[in-house]
């Protein structure tokens, strides 16, 4: 083993203003959802462009918890179906199998690692209802032909964008788009972090009324308005059998910060995926694809792919790189080989042909803002001694 420090996979930036905004939280005695998970939504729609934009933000405690709130909302049920790309984690597909709704998986563009539009289209049938887009390892889908898709066929369209935060489609900010909803992810491996939580979004004011009471319990009013509004405390109504999804405000008071450093979060990413692009140079590796020019690539992942001519396979070479104190992934096992997915729906792994060969000669590589020059230095000379 290494004589260095082991170099985690992902490690969260957390700042002296997050941790006395969450001790401002615990004095304040107020630590569930209320005044501050208010504000993090308000700075999350102006983060976004503020209200003339018409968006709506609903905070929650994770992104699942998000897409299945954005498909309920939609009237997804059973009967239905949702496509989406097998190249995700379970959380993107197992929300349709909530509302009691058929998953329909599609393969991967091998170009750009994300949903294949064409064989979006060639998926949809009679049942299809919606199509779940994921933004792979913070790269946009190709979201104008997936749009025009949707449009042509009136199908609704929620995008994963967990990864997303803050990557751009023409220009403008993935959570800005046509799409009836986007979902963010703050897991604490993600661009920006509440540790557990997400963000919905959306323009639909009656899908982001339905959210929030199905956010808590179907609740007509949440706990924040029931103990600072005029009318009796203890009264409410509940109007559907909602969900536990809301989130506290001391996951909120991180996200407040968190997201005011999300610029210079991706700026420091792509420093990384910069120079991880000069140092590699030489190896039998095909590095991940690039934003399109003018695009913001939000470099949550950083997914190399072994060549034909490696001298190693893959688990060989995360072997490797965890024998030289240097920790890695893979992203992901495709869904078409987890027994529910493949059972469920008699997948076979020549059914995804792009999504097959990417999982088994990818791995990914370490990317977070507190990683040092030298620390990147560190992860490239180990692939050198181990491939070159």
């Amino acid at each position: 083993m290494s004589a260095e420090p082991f170099l985690p996979f992902a490690l969260p930036e957390i700042g002296e203003e997050e941790i006395a905004e969450v001790v401002d939280t615990l004095r304040s005695g107020w630590i569930t959802t209320g005044p501050k998970a208010r504000r993090f939504e308000a700075a999350f729609v102006d983060y976004l462009g503020g209200p003339g934009t018409g968006l709506h933000a609903i905070a929650v405690n994770s992104a699942t918890a998000g897409l299945h709130l954005a498909l309920e909302a939609l009237g997804i049920g059973p009967g239905d179906e949702v496509v989406t790309t097998t190249h995700t984690f379970t959380a993107t597909a197992e929300v349709v199998r909530y509302l009691g709704a058929d998953v329909v998986l599609v393969d991967i563009d091998p170009a750009t690692l994300c949903i294949d539009p064409a064989a979006v289209e060639a998926a949809i049938t009679p049942r299809t209802k919606a199509i779940v887009p994921v933004h792979y390892g913070g790269l946009a889908a190709d979201m104008p032909r997936l749009l025009d898709i949707a449009a042509r066929h009136g199908l609704k369209v929620v995008e994963d964008a967990a990864h997303a935060l803050p990557a751009t489609v023409g220009g403008a900010l993935v959570g800005t788009l046509a799409s009836d909803a986007t979902v963010f992810s703050f897991y604490a491996n993600k661009t920006i972090t509440t540790g557990e939580g997400g963000m919905l979004v959306t323009r639909d004011a009656e899908l982001a009324r339905r959210a929030r009471v199905m956010r808590l319990h179907g609740m007509s009013r949440d706990a924040f308005d029931r103990f600072t509004a005029k009318v009796p405390s203890w009264y409410y109504e509940i109007v559907a059998p909602g969900f536990k999804y809301n989130l506290t405000d001391i996951a909120a008071a991180l996200g407040l910060h968190q997201l005011r450093r999300a610029d210079a979060f991706q700026q420091r990413r792509a420093a990384i995926a910069r120079r991880y692009g000069e140092l590699l140079q030489g190896l039998p590796l095909r590095l991940p694809p690039q934003a399109p020019p003018g695009e913001r690539h939000a470099w949550h992942l950083y997914p190399v792919r072994l060549a034909d001519d490696a001298p190693l396979p893959r688990d060989a070479v995360i072997e490797r790189l965890f024998e030289a104190g240097i920790g890695c992934s893979v992203h992901y096992i495709p869904l078409h080989l987890q027994p529910y997915w493949r059972d469920r729906y008699g997948l076979v792994p020549e059914q995804f042909p792009h999504s097959q060969r990417f999982y088994e000669r990818t791995l990914s590589l370490p990317i977070y803002t507190r990683m040092s020059d030298a620390d990147v230095q560190r992860v490239a000379q180990a692939l050198h001694r181990i491939l070159g």
